[in-house]
């Protein structure tokens, strides 16, 4: 039986202020290393890194998943709950369309 691939869907790069701590080149050298056929970046409220991610994955044959970690507050963002603390939403592109 193959074994099944592994991917990475929720990584954080050093465009993750306070949290990444990843540079890019080097999370690609490791998927590759691993043998990993794709990897996602999910960064916090942010896509600063994106063209460099998917340019640096393209170039090592892997598969780019751009994604993005979103901070969703039930009472808005005018309010701050002490519930509302910690509700984050990872969002992953298929493709252009969505």
């Amino acid at each position: 039986m193959a074994d099944t691939p592994f991917v990475h869907l929720h990584c954080h790069t050093d465009y993750s202020l306070l949290d990444g701590a990843c540079e890019i080149s080097q999370l690609m050298d490791t998927v590759a290393e691993q043998k990993m056929p794709a990897v996602a970046m999910t960064d916090h409220g942010n896509l600063f890194g994106a063209v460099q991610f998917y340019n640096t994955a393209q170039a090592k044959g892997i598969h780019p998943v751009i994604g993005c970690e979103v901070y969703v507050s039930q009472q808005g963002h005018k309010t701050r709950a002490e519930s509302d603390r910690y509700n984050h939403l990872v969002l992953l592109c298929e493709n252009q369309e969505g």
